[in-house]
């Protein structure tokens, strides 16, 4: 039985196996760790990424334009036009889809991104609403990052913290159980924390000198990096002292027993950034306000390792994301 969460690697290799017809025209198609498609359309590429928001209840309109503009920014294109289809529970009351819509319109236009479609329905066996969003972006061609651009010896940069959105829809889904524990002003900031969930800004500024470019979402900074390096064919080592993780986060897995770097992470992103230009980055980053980090390197051998208390050890794959540890019922 397949886990909650994203399909396993290995059985996505079955799915993409069965494509369609080929087009020259396409310049990123599907595989492993790659946010987004682009296809050729003259001069430019057109970017386009669908995802789901499954996990979360209040504030899904937000999360499902954030997410998958996310998704168009890790390409070097800004987000531009946005499609989106509305499943709702069968006990659903006449306000929840004008909620979902509102939060969408309010958050696309923040984006600059316009609505120009999308399907809504009651659907039966659905115990919460789930939102899937696409959107779709331009960059020129030659300004196209590439998801699987990363080499042998590029820096890992990370930006802002690991397990932002899941620390977010834990604060807010169970925001009272987790007030007696730790206090309301504590569950005021980490629910706050959806506040950092859009990369753009930073991929406007990585675009310039990224390889490649990755929005860590299910299965958190853990997964993410593996799907980088799935993309690329490439290893890597992280050094997990290095990785940064924001107090509510930590405690909030401590908490439901979480591994925070397998928690559901949008609002990070992980560049592959040549070394001799990483601390530049860095510094160029920190100064526009937006914490980052270099947290490793791709290598060319294979294999992927964490470094800890100076040890060098294997660093699996998350099976399944930990959010679903805590909404399991």
């Amino acid at each position: 039985m397949l886990p909650a969460g994203k399909v396993p690697p290995e059985i996505l290799e079955k799915i993409f196996k069965t494509l369609g017809s080929e087009d020259e025209r396409v310049l990123v198609g599907p595989g492993t760790g790659i946010d987004f498609a682009a296809i050729s359309f003259g001069d430019k590429a057109t970017v386009a990424s669908t995802d789901p928001i499954t996990g979360a209840v209040e504030d899904i309109g937000f999360y499902a334009v954030h997410v998958n503009a996310n998704d168009i920014a890790v390409s070097g294109a800004r987000p531009r036009w946005f499609l989106v289809t509305i499943l709702l529970p069968e006990d659903s009351d006449e306000e929840l889809p004008v909620r979902i819509m509102r939060d969408i319109d309010r958050e696309a236009k923040k984006l600059g991104i316009s609505i120009v479609g999308g399907h809504t329905e009651v659907t039966s066996g659905l115990k919460r609403p789930i939102v899937v969003g696409t959107v779709l972006g331009e960059v020129e061609k030659g300004k196209l990052v590439i998801p699987n651009g990363a080499k042998p010896g590029d820096a890992i940069v990370m930006t802002k913290w690991a397990g932002l959105e899941g620390t977010s829809i834990i604060a807010r889904e169970r925001e009272e159980e987790l007030k007696n524990v730790f206090g309301e002003s504590f569950v005021e900031r980490a629910k706050a924390l959806i506040e950092y969930i859009s990369v753009l800004p930073e991929a406007m500024i990585l675009r310039e000198f990224a390889d490649a470019m990755h929005d860590p979402t299910e299965g958190g900074i853990a997964n993410g990096l593996h799907e980088m390096a799935d993309a690329s064919g490439l290893g890597f080592r992280v050094f997990l002292d290095r990785i940064p993780v924001r107090e509510e986060t930590a405690r909030i897995c401590e908490f439901y027993d979480l591994d925070p770097l397998a928690l559901i992470g949008s609002g990070s992103l992980l560049a592959a950034v040549p070394r001799d230009h990483a601390r530049f980055v860095v510094e160029r980053l920190l100064a526009k306000g937006i914490n980052a980090a270099v947290i490793g390197e791709f290598l060319a051998e294979k294999k992927r390792v964490a470094v800890a208390n100076g040890e060098e050890r294997p660093f699996p794959r998350p099976c399944s994301d930990e959010l679903w540890k805590v909404f399991r019922e």
